[in-house]
């Protein structure tokens, strides 16, 4: 996964942190939490906070 494959990304976390509210998590652990995937391989310096929230958000409406 790159850091565009957003709703991937949103999927894999959903499963990796079933207890985790995605409404209360900062961008920092969420950009650690991306990275420790272990199906994530891209360069950890192409995100930005727009990809962020949209990982985000695509958690959030994965679990709604």
């Amino acid at each position: 996964m790159k850091w565009t494959d957003i709703n991937d990304i949103a999927i894999e976390l959903s499963d990796a942190y079933p207890d985790q509210d995605p409404l209360k998590i900062n961008f920092v652990d969420l950009r650690a939490w991306v990275l420790a995937l272990p199906d994530f391989a891209d360069d950890p310096n192409r995100c930005g906070e727009k990809i962020l929230e949209a990982i985000q958000q695509a958690w959030i409406d994965e679990v709604a």
